[in-house]
């Protein structure tokens, strides 16, 4: 049996394979990213619109300059912000989106994405009751945990970080011009 057949033409069928497979990657996701990003944004809208019903609809606040704030968005009808924020957890990243009425006040929080642990994390990140202990907090300064909100007993990190991701959204309230 020649070099050719034993060493050679293996490595070539492989390396064509590998190029097939990453070109059908490449389209694939060349296809599906855009409706991806039109679903994240959608999604994203809907829980803007879940968090503060009364808005008629939202503007992007453009220069606030937060550390882990990502979206400030105010209703068009004067009725509050919703502000996205993430925080570090035990499992991954937490995001959160934290409504606050013009009379500045956490209306309510709801979180979009973590990966927490399941039974421990998730008391925190997939738990509305949980979130609840965040409504009708004053936004004029940071909150402590377990002095202005209770933390979540066996999940102290996830509330920790749940409670960062509500502070920079505090923070990014009051930098609101």
């Amino acid at each position: 049996m020649s070099n050719w057949n034993r060493v050679f033409k293996p490595i070539v069928v492989l390396c064509a394979i590998c190029v097939v497979i990453t070109g059908a990657l490449a389209a694939t996701n060349a296809a599906t990213a855009p409706v991806i990003a039109k679903a994240k944004a959608e999604a994203e809208r809907l829980a803007r619109t879940e968090l503060l019903p009364e808005a008629d609809d939202f503007t992007p606040v453009a220069g606030i300059d937060v550390e882990n704030v990502t979206d400030v968005y105010a209703a068009r009808n004067g009725t509050g912000y919703v502000i996205t924020s993430t925080s570090k957890g035990y499992g991954g990243t937490i995001t959160v989106m934290s409504a606050f009425t013009p009379e500045g006040q956490i209306k309510q929080i709801k979180v979009t994405e973590a990966q927490e642990t399941p039974g421990f994390g998730s008391k925190v990140t997939a738990t509305p009751s949980y979130w609840e202990r965040y409504m009708n907090q004053d936004a004029g300064k940071a909150l402590v945990l377990n002095q202005d909100v209770d933390a979540e007993t066996g999940a102290t990190i996830s509330s920790k970080a749940l409670l960062r991701a509500v502070n920079s959204a505090i923070e990014a309230y009051n930098a609101i011009p």
